[in-house]
Formats: C-alpha cells, structure tokens, sequence
C-alpha cells in the first residue's frame, strides 16, 4: 500500500482555509498514486487552539468543517482515496477532546479520540482530562491500521501495546510536536520503541510552521517494526512524504471485540479488497539539520508565521551594532526578506563609533532599511524635567528607543521585534518598555552563547553558498555592552557568558536547587548571585513579548514561577 504523510502548515481557527489545505495536498497525494494520506494533529482547527475549544461555536463549526471536507473529497473525484486528520472531537456538548477521523466516500468512516488534550504549557491537562478506553482500527485494502493521536505515543503499556495484541497492519501516528533542542534525539529512539512494541511499522506525521511562540519542524518518518528508518520528511518546510509498504494483512473479524489492556477495541472496514500490484517508490530518507541550522530554522520559521498569520508584512527593530540585533535583523530578513526590515540606529551620547558604523554595514550587507534617529535631544529634555542620575538615567535612554521603535511601528505598521536573548531575560538585563518593548522576540529562548554559534554559523552559510555573510565580524568580536554609560561592558556585572549560560541551564532548564548546582561545580559566589537575578526578574519577564520557543524550559511558556514568593535557594546554614 503507498502510504503519503502530508506535514502542513495549518492556521489556528482558519477552518476554511485548513479545510483548503487539506484538500490540495490529498489532491497531490491522489496524483501521486497514494491509497491513503494521513495529515497532522488537530490540522482542521490548527493546533493548538487552546481556550477556543471551551466555545459552542467553535466546536460547532469544527465538526460543520470535517463533514464538510468528507463531501467535498468525494466532489474533487477522491472518494477512494483514504484521509486521516487530525480535528477537534466531543461534539458540541461534550468535552473537547483531540481526535482523529478516516474519510472516504464522502462519509466519516471511522473516528478516535484521544483520552486527554496535551499539556506541556498548550493545554492545562487537569482543565482538560477526558477519559478514555476506545482503540480504533480501520481495515483499508485489507489492511488493519490503527489510529493514535500525539502523546500516545509516550504513553507506556498503552495504544502501541494494544496495537501489538491486535495484529494491526500498521499504527498511523498524528502529531503536533513542538520543536526543542535534541528533541529528535529522543523522539526518534521512541518510535522504533513503539514500532517494536506495535509488531507493525509505525507512520509518524507532524506538522510544519509556527504558532505563537511553538514551532513545529516536520521531519515525519515511517518506521518499520524492526527499528528500520524507512522515510524521513525534511524539517522546517511543507512536505508530502510518500512511501510503499509492504503491510500484514488483517486477522480476525471487522466490528467490536473484547477490550485489550483496558481499551475496547472498534475495526470498521473501509475496504476488504487488496491493492493491485504495482511498481514500488525508492523512499525518500532526508537528511537531519545539524544543530545550528536545526536552531535557525526554528527561529525563521517562529518570525515567519508569526507575522504571516498576524497580518504584518514587515518588521522593525533596533540595530545597536551588537550581535543580538544582528542576528535578530538576519533572522527577519530570512523570514519575511530584507526589503521588508526595517532597522532603526538611535544613537546616544555613549554610543561608539563602531556601534554606528557596524549597524550601517549590517543593513548594508543585508540589504535592508535602515533609519537613523539620534535619541540625545529627546533623553535631555526628560532629564531637564526629571532630574534622574545613575541606574534611572542610563534605563531613560533604553525607554527612549523603546517609545521611538513603537511610534515608527505605529506610524507605519510594522511588527517591533525585541532584540534580547535568555541569558539577558534570566538575570533582568532588560529595561521595562525599553528594549524590551515589541510585539515578537526572536531569541528570547537563545542563550547568548548560542547567539554567537548562530552568527558565525549563518556567515559560513552565507560563504558556502558565495554570498556576502551578512554579519560584521566586528559585532562577533566585539565586548556585549548596553552603551548606557561611558565604557560600559556586560561583563562589569555578569560573570563571562560561557560561566553565566553554564548555571543558568542547570538552574533555570533542568530546574537545580543550591546544593546540586555546587555539586556541578558551579562557583557558589556566583551561583548565589546569578539566583538573585533570576528570582528578582521574574516580574520582567511576564512583560515581554512572546518569542520562539526552543528549549524545554522557555519563559512564558514552560517555566512560570509566582512572582510573589518567599522561596529562596540559598547555602545551607544561610537562612
């Protein structure tokens, strides 16, 4: 049977325009010779659709969309062509529920929902539990295929296990995955373990593009039952993977059965008859990104949709001369093209001279607007009035440019991009409506490090391709300053980077308490200060914007802590 996985790139409530979607790739499937095509987790309503599924009415028009798809397949002369997508399920009145539907002939064939919506920062599972005991076979040309959906395939002992008891043919996997770093790393291992546990292959599809702050990288694979990687998809880019395979036929007869480990078990028959022989497809096995370019696909993709499905045609940010807003800048015009950034350069009294001149040849290699507004007339006039020194009057300035880039925005519609990265949200290095103004933050889940990495990646891929690398060596090289202050440096306060992004992924990614942060051989002195920050800038970054998220701990998303606490790591014996 040739099976085509189709990783889209949906829109959250675009129910038409996702119902259009699904149309044109089964169309291609179709044209490809494909007897079943299998689409992403929740593809009719986007994913994820979060307190939109507490509605009536968007309930309602999700199930008016599917029947609505069923009809039109059959109308575009694709009735014997078998659809899986993903959908909202429960009905209008009952729990929302994450579900799976086979069309064909016009008609629902069969459905599967799924015994509770994710969580992970997407849904609040205890808002959102919904038992479950159903397994869904569906027998196409003679073929049993069982149906999951997402996080079953985590879940141990459970539908794989079922599907292995039942002698399926074939388990279809729909999945909205977000992306993480290293992710694959263990994704990959996991459904080789469920294609064993199945004893069938298993078709994994995810979905491609961006929403919010989560990103979604494709890379569907087809899995056979002894481990083999069959088909890769590509990450970051909408894909149809098609494949044949050689498939069990089924056993046993078609209707209800006695419940397996706990879960009733449903086969409904499409089609009893085989599929007539046919010359088999070499299959397709895309190469994984390395890291780097893994990262950078992510965050282009994150800028992308995000503008794209908010209406923005263009985006502008600060250029400092520094690296964040240089890769940032990069990042947009990757996205959304260079002619569509615009770059504004506010220097003040403290900016360099290579500040200015490293901003005008970034927007100059990358080809991209750049405007310049001196802020010092505007920070004279506040201080004249307000009579601030020290820590108020360096911030002044920050919340100057932050004012300008939002009036610019408001004058021409742009998207404002914040320029800061995770170390600098960890320790509070943000000024409130200030830098950290706009209304998207590119690599607000990049430690600084990594923005370095990123920099020099994307210039040597700029090289390899005989372009000009957009990014001046000089804001590589450069000492990370504010410039808020004659001479200023980062490292006046901070431990060096590599130090600082070393604790702060044990303390803030993987969640360390004091005596297991010493216990990594951090410097307690520097521990103890790199705490305070942290803890005290929690406030900060309930205020910033959204921004791409590629770690398992993003702020904002993943990591929420109260803000109001008295809980503090501190060495024992310090109270």
């Amino acid at each position: 049977m040739r099976i085509a996985l189709a990783q889209i790139d949906t829109t959250v409530g675009d129910l038409a325009g996702n119902v259009e979607l699904v149309l044109s790739w089964s169309k291609e499937a179709a044209g490809h010779g494909a007897h079943m095509v299998v689409f992403p987790e929740m593809a009719l309503t986007g994913y994820p659709p979060e307190d939109l599924v507490l509605r009536q009415s968007f309930r309602a028009a999700s199930d008016a969309a599917l029947g609505e798809l069923a009809v039109r397949l059959n109308d575009e002369g694709l009735a014997e062509l078998a659809v899986v997508v993903g959908y909202l399920g429960g009905g209008v009145a009952g729990p929302p529920r994450n579900a799976a539907a086979v069309l064909a002939g016009g008609r629902v064939v069969a459905t599967y929902d799924k015994h509770h919506l994710p969580n992970y920062g997407v849904f609040d599972e205890a808002r959102y539990f919904v038992p479950g005991d159903r397994f869904t076979v569906v027998r196409v040309h003679g073929i049993d295929v069982a149906l999951t959906v997402c996080e079953d395939l985590w879940q141990d002992g459970g539908p794989f296990a079922v599907a292995g008891e039942a002698e399926v043919g074939l388990v279809l996997s729909i999945n909205g995955s977000p992306y993480e770093r290293g992710k694959d790393d263990v994704r990959l291992p996991l459904i080789r373990r469920r294609a064993a546990e199945a004893g069938a292959p298993v078709a994994y599809v995810n979905m491609v593009g961006g929403q919010d702050e989560l990103v979604y990288d494709g890379d569907s694979v087809l899995v056979l039952a002894d481990g083999t990687l069959l088909a890769r998809a590509p990450q970051w880019t909408e894909a149809l993977l098609v494949t044949d395979l050689r498939l069990a036929e089924a056993r046993g007869p078609a209707g209800s059965a006695p419940p397996i480990l706990g879960m009733a078990v449903h086969r409904h028959v499409l089609t009893e008859q085989p599929v007539t022989g046919y010359p088999m497809l070499p299959a397709m096995v895309a190469e994984p990104l390395p890291e780097e370019a893994e990262v950078w696909g992510a965050l282009v993709t994150g800028v992308r949709d995000y503008a794209r499905k908010n209406g923005f045609r263009s985006v502008s940010l600060g250029l400092s001369g520094g690296i964040d807003s240089a890769v940032c800048a990069v990042i947009a015009a990757d996205a959304v093209g260079a002619e569509q950034v615009y770059g504004v350069s506010m220097p003040s009294a403290y900016s360099s001279e290579h500040s200015r001149t490293d901003a005008a040849e970034l927007a100059r290699r990358l080809g991209c607007h750049l405007q310049v507004v001196p802020i010092g007339p505007t920070v004279d006039a506040y201080l004249s009035g307000l009579e601030l020194s020290g820590l108020a009057e360096e911030n002044l300035q920050a919340r100057v440019r932050g004012t300008t880039l939002m009036a610019l925005s408001n004058q021409h519609g742009h998207l404002v991009l914040a320029t800061g990265n995770k170390s600098e949200c960890a320790v509070g290095y943000t000024t409130i409506y200030g830098d950290a103004v706009g209304g998207f933050a590119p690599i607000k889940d990049v430690p600084k490090t990594l923005v370095w990495r990123l920099a020099t990646w994307r210039n040597a891929s700029a090289l390899a391709r005989g372009e000009t690398p957009p990014i001046p060596e000089s804001s590589i090289r450069k000492p990370p300053s504010a410039e808020l202050r004659p001479g200023q440096l980062d490292s006046d306060s901070l431990p060096d980077y590599v130090v600082l992004d070393a604790i702060l992924a044990d303390y803030v990614d993987r969640d360390l308490g004091w005596d297991r942060l010493i216990e990594r051989g951090h410097d307690p002195e520097l521990v103890a200060q790199v705490i305070r920050l942290v803890d005290g800038a929690e406030y900060k970054r309930r205020q910033y914007p959204p921004g791409t998220k590629i770690s398992l701990r993003a702020f904002g998303r993943d990591r929420r802590l109260p803000i109001s606490h008295r809980w503090r790591e501190t060495a024992p014996g310090s109270g």
